[in-house]
């Protein structure tokens, strides 16, 4: 667990160095998908999961 914690805080500080830069090659897009994929296996990832459910089911239900 502790390895998985220290990979997600590494991509995560790398990702946002990407993003700060504001340019993203394909390289930085494959260190964001790690990112997420270090991510989802950490304890905050039902958060996650249920707060994207939240956002999702608010945007689906709104009406122009």
């Amino acid at each position: 667990m502790i390895l998985s914690i220290s990979g997600v805080v590494l991509f995560g500080i790398i990702v946002f160095l990407f993003f700060r830069k504001d340019s993203l090659k394909a390289s930085h897009a494959i260190v964001c998908a790690l990112f997420g994929f270090y991510l989802s296996s950490t304890a905050i990832a039902p958060s996650i999961r249920a707060g994207s459910a939240s956002l999702a089911g608010l945007l689906g239900g709104l009406k122009f």
